[in-house]
Order: C-alpha cells, then sequence, then structure tokens
C-alpha cells in the first residue's frame, strides 16, 4: 500500500504520466506528518522518512523530494535536507489516499475505441480526471468504474488498472485506459521509453518567432506558490522535461501550435511554453487569463474578453495519441479533432486578423 501512496511521482514508469498533472487545481494532499523530537540528531530527511514509513525505499523519497513532494515546516525541501529538533516533516502528493471510495457513475464518454484490453477516450474539457479535493464524485475515474464495472478482476481502486495516464480538467483531448494489469504495465513502458506518441494543439500568446523549437528544463514545483510549477534550468530541482513545438498557424497576436512531447510533466505544456515567453490562451493558472498581447484599444479588449468566454479554459488540446497494442503488437495511432470551443477561439482570430489586415 505504501508503494502505491508513492507511485505518482514517477510520472511515467508507472503509468501514472501526469502530462499537465491530474491535480484539479493543484491542491496538495497531506499523506504523512511527523514531528522530529526534541532531541533529534541532524538526519538527511530521505534516510529520516525512510526510518519512520514502513515499506518504503530510500530511492522512492528521493524522487519525492525531487517531485518537491517532501515538505519541512511547510517548504519544500531536498533529499539531503538534514532534518533538525521540533522540525515538521510531510509528505504532500497532488491526490487524496488511495483509501477514498471510487463510486462508479453513469457519466456519458467519448469513447472512440474499445477491445478487451484498453479502450481510448475524448475527454471533454471540464471534466475531472481523477477524484480529489473539492471534486470527489463526477470524475473520469469514477465514469471508468461505472463502464468496466463487470470486468472480471476491476477494481477502480486497484492502481494496475484504469488510467494510464492523465490531463488536466480543462484541457480536452486523447486518454488511453487500461483494462488489465498487463495492459498497463505493457502501456506504462512505452510512456517510459518515449515510444509512445502524444502530441497536443495549443494557442499561445505573441507571434512564436521560430517556427519550430525544442524546450528543455526541469519542472518542479514552484518554491513560492504551491499551485505553480515552474522551469529551473540550472541545478537539479525538478524533473527533467522536454517539449518539442511547431508552428501551425500565426494569427497576429497569438499562434496556434503543435506540442510534441518526449516527457510527461505536471502542467509541462503550459509551463515550457510560458518559459520561453508564449503563455497559453486564458491558463488562469499562469496568467494567460490576461491580455500579454495586442492594443489598448477598448475594441480589441472586448474582443479579447469575448474570446475568454467562448474558450473558457485553457488552451490545450490532446489530439494525437499513438501507441503499441500491448497484445497484438499492431501499431495504434488516434486523433481527436479540436474540442468545439477551441474551434470557435481559432474562428475567431482568423476573422479578427483577416479584419485587421483589410481596414489596414
Amino acid at each position: 500500500m505504501t508503494e502505491d501512496i508513492f507511485e505518482e511521482i514517477d510520472d511515467d514508469i508507472v503509468g501514472e504520466e501526469i502530462e499537465q498533472g491530474d491535480s484539479e487545481g493543484g491542491e496538495l494532499h497531506e499523506h504523512y506528518r511527523f514531528v522530529a523530537d526534541k532531541g533529534q540528531s541532524l538526519i538527511r530527511v530521505d534516510k529520516y522518512l525512510t526510518m519512520h514509513i514502513v515499506g518504503i525505499s530510500r530511492n522512492r523519497i528521493q524522487q519525492a523530494a525531487d517531485a518537491g513532494n517532501i515538505f519541512v515546516n511547510d517548504t519544500p525541501v531536498k533529499s539531503n535536507y538534514k532534518v533538525k529538533p521540533n522540525d515538521v516533516v510531510t509528505v504532500m502528493m497532488e491526490r487524496p489516499r488511495r483509501e477514498l471510495e471510487i463510486i462508479p457513475e453513469d457519466i456519458p464518454l467519448d469513447i472512440i475505441y474499445e477491445d478487451d484490453d484498453l479502450m481510448v477516450i475524448n475527454k471533454q474539457p471540464g471534466l475531472v480526471v481523477h477524484p480529489g479535493f473539492g471534486n470527489w464524485q463526477g470524475t473520469l475515474v469514477n465514469a471508468i468504474a461505472f463502464r468496466l464495472k463487470d470486468t472480471p478482476g476491476y477494481d477502480p481502486k486497484d492502481p494496475r488498472f484504469g488510467l494510464v495516464h492523465r490531463i488536466d480538467k480543462d484541457t480536452s483531448g486523447l486518454l488511453v485506459i487500461a483494462k488489465n494489469e498487463l495492459t498497463k504495465a505493457h502501456l506504462a513502458s512505452q510512456f517510459f521509453h518515449k515510444t509512445s506518441k502524444r502530441e497536443y494543439i495549443a494557442l499561445v500568446w505573441g507571434q512564436v518567432a521560430e517556427d519550430s523549437g525544442r524546450i528543455e528544463g526541469n519542472i518542479g514545483r514552484s518554491l513560492k506558490d504551491r499551485l505553480q510549477m515552474v522551469v529551473f534550468p540550472e541545478g537539479d530541482y525538478g524533473k527533467a522535461a522536454v517539449t518539442n513545438y511547431e508552428v501551425v498557424e500565426r494569427l497576429g497576436y497569438v499562434t496556434l501550435v503543435r506540442c510534441r512531447l518526449e516527457t510527461g510533466r505536471t502542467h509541462q505544456i503550459r509551463v515550457h511554453m510560458k518559459y520561453i515567453g508564449h503563455t497559453l490562451f486564458n491558463d488562469a493558472r499562469y496568467g494567460g487569463n490576461e491580455i500579454l498581447k495586442g492594443t489598448r484599444f477598448t475594441k480589441y479588449k472586448q474582443f479579447v474578453q469575448n474570446c475568454f468566454a467562448i474558450c473558457p479554459r485553457q488552451a490545450l488540446h490532446a489530439r494525437t495519441l499513438g501507441f503499441v497494442h500491448p497484445r497484438t503488437g499492431e501499431e495504434m495511432l488516434f486523433e481527436s479533432p479540436l474540442a468545439e470551443d477551441m474551434v470557435q477561439l481559432v474562428d475567431k482570430w482568423r476573422g479578427y486578423i483577416a479584419s485587421r489586415d483589410t481596414n489596414s
């Protein structure tokens, strides 16, 4: 049970690939809390936790620290931090402990492929993926539990089944679901070894200068704001992350881009694009819900506000998902058309640019 609690820190290897991190609002949940004794001698926090948590490996603790999940006195620390007397050491995760009950719910799903081993779902924006703070029911996991409730051996609380990777509540697009342990292990291995294919379409603020590019930089939880992830270009904090992007269409003060992931980190595309100066359009978590580019004219400001209303979320869609079928060995490739709100958003920007060019 203890290993399961920590599995979500291994973004790819255990299949809990967190492309943008299904943290559902960024809320962290306390899994363990220890208060060091008054006579506590100085000891590394990874060793301290290994001594206090039954069945956990020191390597797991170190991975948790790298991911920003180990806190001392409410501040994230690295694994070499020395615990002192009266320190409050906590392990914080992005999901509640697995003791929560998963209630099957008959929630409509857009299933674009299904067989005895897996199913591929086109997730609508606004659907929370995993139960968590403020969203205990009505999630994708509840819907999957209902869909698979008659599958032999299926247990919605068993991490060996179900979600292979996750995307944010407000990100639309493709997800693959495993119906058995063998399928999940095989797919998780593909995500870890980067043999799966994942492409996203995003609308970002500003004119992206290069037609294509590669963004590298460790991603970890912000030391100033727990709800945000940030890039650490130097040092060993956070986890290595790589995003490749290509310009699809230039639309004046915004750009439509295609992003291909080599890794799967929490909020990866959102954080990497902001890092190079192109925050996702209407991404409230990272400031994209402000007018970051354009004019000061009232008419333009109203146009942007209308755009925000059309697509009231970060403009990000998981368009392409490819993998090798665990049982048949067949190359599987799925594509999902842009969600309707993003279609309308892009069309509105096209109309704005055409009108501007006509009047200039």
